[in-house]
């Protein structure tokens, strides 16, 4: 049982869950040769490793052909990353309880309760701009606490647990919205949170690539986050050799509510107004994004730098397609196939990093 969870460990350089083999002998030397293969630069730069790379460029070169004018612009590309960036800090919300094992499927239900919340606070308790923003993510942690209580506590599959929860945030969403769209004191100074641009970049970008590298940090380089990938991999052989799953799960969901509810208010932010139903359409392209990223870089690990140029790819594809002419409908079949392709990558190559354990 233990190879299960020596297999997440070995991934990252440097690990310390194998003993080493004694110097010479024929196990030494296949490990330095296999350590050796894949740090080399052209294994770094391999189809399996950037492939997202590689099709981001691809839709470029496709689309600057079909459409020079339009899309081969300064323009265009700070539209990708600023309409984008709230898809990249929901994507980066689901990064942590995927690497743990588990799913948060209220993130979209999150993001447009956050907004509106927000914006109630604004214009019914006539709070500032700082502390609605504040209470909002207090919510946004009791959110992920009631997730914890459901999934770690409860004991109930975390697909069917926050499907559930997300079906009533979102209830609750348009009951504290009274089914309608929020202005008011949301188009005053609130809008600076988010709208401030620099160079003709937002803040949300800012926002993103600082939860990235954030998250990558903690994930990579703290014995939390090899603990986190380690609980994901294995979680009954993790509990068998002491890591306390139960708290790493709970932590990742905690997260997940506070970055979701963060990104919530940023659109809010952006837009000038809540709207209770925005939410929900985050949460497809966020997933695609997560395992899109996981085939990235890391070889079947979800990791926050993946998730994101996975939010950039798919950023691009879905404005080339619509400054293209096509139909309205057609980004949202792009980033479904996506989704469908990624999780069968992603799962193929969970099981081939697990196959060396097993000999």
């Amino acid at each position: 049982m233990s190879t299960k969870l020596d297999a997440a460990p070995a991934e990252s350089e440097g690990s310390a869950a194998n003993s080493p083999a004694p110097e010479g002998s024929p196990a030494r030397a296949k490990e330095a040769t296999t350590q050796a293969a894949s740090r080399g630069p052209l294994a770094k730069l391999s189809y399996r490793n950037i492939g997202a790379v590689y099709v981001w460029i691809v839709l470029i070169i496709v689309f600057t052909v079909w459409k020079p004018d339009l899309f081969f612009t300064v323009r265009t590309a700070k539209t990708v990353v600023n309409e984008y960036a709230i898809t990249g800090l929901a994507a980066l919300s689901v990064v942590m309880p995927l690497a743990a094992g588990i799913f948060d499927l209220s993130i979209g239900s999150t993001v447009g309760f956050a907004g509106v919340f927000s914006g109630w606070a604004l214009n019914n308790l006539g709070l500032p701009p700082i502390l609605a923003i504040l209470l909002t993510l207090c919510a946004g942690l009791a959110i992920g606490m009631i997730n914890a209580l459901v999934v770690v506590r409860m004991k109930i599959d975390s697909f069917i647990g926050t499907l559930a929860t997300g079906s009533i945030i979102a209830a609750l969403t348009i009951w504290v919205s009274g089914d309608q769209i929020l202005t008011g004191k949301l188009s005053d100074s609130f809008t600076n949170f988010a709208s401030s641009s620099i160079g003709g970049v937002q803040l949300p970008v800012i926002y993103m690539i600082v939860a990235m590298v954030v998250l990558a940090y903690v994930l990579e380089q703290t014995t939390f986050g090899r603990h986190t990938y380690a609980s994901g991999y294995g979680p009954e052989v993790a509990r068998l050799v002491g890591l306390r799953v139960d708290r790493i799960r709970t932590i990742s969901l905690l997260w997940s509510g506070v970055i979701a509810s963060f990104a919530g208010i940023a659109l809010a932010s952006q837009l000038g107004s809540a709207d209770p139903t925005s939410g929900p359409e985050y949460l497809i392209p966020a997933f695609s994004a997560a395992f899109v990223g996981a085939t990235q870089f890391r070889k079947g690990r979800f990791n926050p730098w993946g998730a994101v140029v996975a939010v950039l790819m798919i950023g691009t594809g879905s404005v080339g397609l619509l400054l293209a002419g096509t139909q309205e409908w057609m980004p949202q079949v792009f980033q479904g196939a996506v989704l469908i392709a990624a999780v069968g990558i992603t799962t193929f190559q969970r099981k081939a990093a697990r196959q060396p354990s097993s000999e």
